[in-house]
């Protein structure tokens, strides 16, 4: 017989436990995005260190994505069974773990096989956090899911500037085993925390109807592929711009490396101020209004950071971009889960991560075709397309 954690119906749930919910929920997601930047950060230092090839290393990091992958598409059903709370915790176990391996590897296939359990643990962390956020958002009756993902791209940010204050003094093992006893630390005591507050009702059971677990309706399926279409057009530009966005001002523009380096900065720092404000905007314009006013801010934000002939200009343009990027995903995935509970946050979730990565490869190809400005105005066609989609499901996402 299966192990379901006992729920309890939104109303019973005190106010302290959500809060402490949310709280414990917040930290896991900060955490989620620091160590990932952490790791990022040391890439360059780890290539050196295996003595990988340009092409070898490629093939050792997509053992993060197939393990991610992979891992999402299971995670949905390890939550309903055992509990959205504790495969979070579990998760983020094996996350902090995996970290410090990386630097232990002397081979490119080695590298490969440690970051392929690497990417287990961060995509299942990602549908586990989500999941249990929807059933929060649910409860609260508030649209504070952008708050968790501001809390990423807040992480993110701390873990990629610490990461370059100590790249110069500290080895990569060092720095990535010291993350490893952070993220353990912080698992402890967020872990603690989680674990003691009862899993709420699950979002696709939240709704009334039969307490028996929810089969989703082909038209339902369908829905929560839209919503994932909207999350990879979201994450195609986030993975675009940090993979060539200072390659853009540095190549075309005649950027410093310094100043290039900006870039993502302004992009990320835009999308972080614009998720801590995502909750108010969603109150007040509702989720189509957001959707539509996002994707449309997006796309000519791009168009200014892709085409335009100065600098500043351009700068200005990312950081449009990641304001009217920045709430679109955390919809995009609430949506999906309110109607399809882990399972739909996971189908969101896989289409939006396989947006980050056929982003970069994309603009490489389009940059080989035509030229790197012309291929960079694809986030803004997607973004465009994103919304296209919220426009066209308007009845949906109203609210």
């Amino acid at each position: 017989m299966p192990l379901i954690n006992k729920t309890r119906s939104h109303s019973a749930v005190p106010g302290t436990d959500l809060a402490r919910l949310r709280l414990a929920l917040t930290l896991f997601f900060a955490l989620d995005g620091f160590v990932f930047a952490g790791w990022v950060v040391r890439i360059p230092a780890i290539k050196e260190q295996t003595g990988a090839s340009a092409s070898a290393l490629g093939l050792a990091l997509l053992g993060v994505s197939a393990g991610a992958v992979v891992t999402m598409t299971l995670t949905g059903r390890l939550c309903r069974r055992y509990g959205s709370h504790l495969v979070t915790v579990v998760c983020a176990v094996l996350l902090s773990l995996s970290i410090g391996l990386p630097p232990l590897t002397h081979s490119a296939l080695a590298l490969g096989a440690v970051l392929l359990l690497f990417g287990a643990a961060y995509g299942g962390i990602n549908v586990a956090f989500n999941s249990a956020a929807v059933d929060l958002v649910a409860a609260l009756r508030r649209p504070i899911m952008p708050s968790f993902h501001a809390a990423f791209s807040l992480g993110g940010m701390i873990g990629a500037g610490l990461g370059a204050l100590v790249a110069g003094s500290l080895s990569p093992t060092r720095h990535l085993w010291g993350l490893a006893a952070v993220g353990l630390l912080v698992t402890a005591a967020a872990g603690r925390m989680l674990l003691r507050c009862e899993p709420l009702t699950p979002a696709d059971r939240g709704r009334p109807g039969p307490a028996a677990p929810h089969r989703p309706s082909g038209r339902t399926r369908g829905l929560v592929v839209v919503f994932g279409l909207i999350a990879l057009c979201t994450a195609y530009g986030e993975g675009a711009l940090a993979d060539w966005g200072a390659l853009h001002l540095e190549q075309d523009l005649g950027a410093s490396p310094g100043v290039a380096a900006l870039g993502y900065s302004c992009f990320a720092l835009a999308m972080t101020l614009g998720r801590l404000t995502g909750t108010t905007l969603l109150e007040r314009l509702g989720r189509t209004r957001t959707v539509l006013a996002g994707g449309s801010t997006a796309t000519a934000g791009m168009l200014l950071g892709a085409l335009a002939p100065s600098l500043w200009a351009t700068l200005l343009g990312y950081a449009v971009t990641g304001i009217g990027l920045a709430n679109l995903f955390p919809v995009a995935v609430e949506r999906a889960g309110a109607l399809a509970g882990p399972s739909g946050v996971a189908t969101a979730s896989t289409l939006g991560y396989g947006g980050m990565l056929l982003g970069p490869p994309a603009i490489g190809f389009m940059a080989d075709w035509f030229s790197l400005p012309v291929a960079l105005t694809s986030v803004a066609v997607l973004a465009a397309v994103a919304t296209v989609i919220g426009f066209a499901t308007r009845r949906v996402t109203t609210g």
